[in-house]
C-alpha cells in the first residue's frame, strides 16, 4: 500500500512559478512510476508528465519546456516544477504511482492516488 501526499499548490499570476511536491509512504516508492496528471472542471483527468523509477520523463506537449518532473527517492518524494504558468492551467493536480512504467500514460492504469492539489493561475 502506498499513500501520497501533495502539496505546493496555490494562487499565482500568469507566467509565475510553482513547484509540486507529492510525498509516499512506503519503503518500495524508488520502484514506482510517478505521474502528475491534472483536472480542470468539467474537464477530464489529464496527462502532465510521468518519471520512471530509472528516472525516465514523458512530458505533455502542452507542457514541454515549461514544466519539470522529477523524483529524490531518499525522501520518497516526487517533484513538477511548474514554469510559464498560463490560466488555462488552472486545475486540481494529482500524482499517482504506478507498480511499472508500462501504460503510465494513462491515468486508469495508476494503482494509487493523492487527494490532489489546487493550483490556480490568474490573468
Amino acid at each position: 500500500q502506498v499513500q501520497l501526499v501533495e502539496s505546493g499548490g496555490g494562487l499565482v499570476q500568469a507566467g509565475g512559478s510553482l513547484r509540486l511536491s507529492c510525498a509516499a509512504s512506503g519503503r518500495t516508492f524508488s520502484s514506482y512510476a510517478m505521474g502528475w496528471f491534472r483536472q480542470a472542471p468539467g474537464k477530464e483527468r489529464e496527462l502532465v508528465a510521468v518519471i520512471s523509477s530509472g528516472g525516465s520523463t514523458y512530458y505533455a506537449d502542452s507542457v514541454k519546456g515549461r514544466f519539470t518532473i522529477s523524483r529524490d527517492n531518499a525522501k520518497n518524494t516526487v517533484y513538477l516544477q511548474m514554469n510559464s504558468l498560463k490560466p488555462e492551467e488552472t486545475a486540481v493536480y494529482y500524482c499517482a504511482a504506478k507498480v511499472s512504467y508500462s501504460g503510465s500514460y494513462y491515468p486508469e492504469r495508476y494503482d494509487y492516488w493523492g487527494q490532489g492539489t489546487q493550483v490556480t493561475v490568474s490573468s
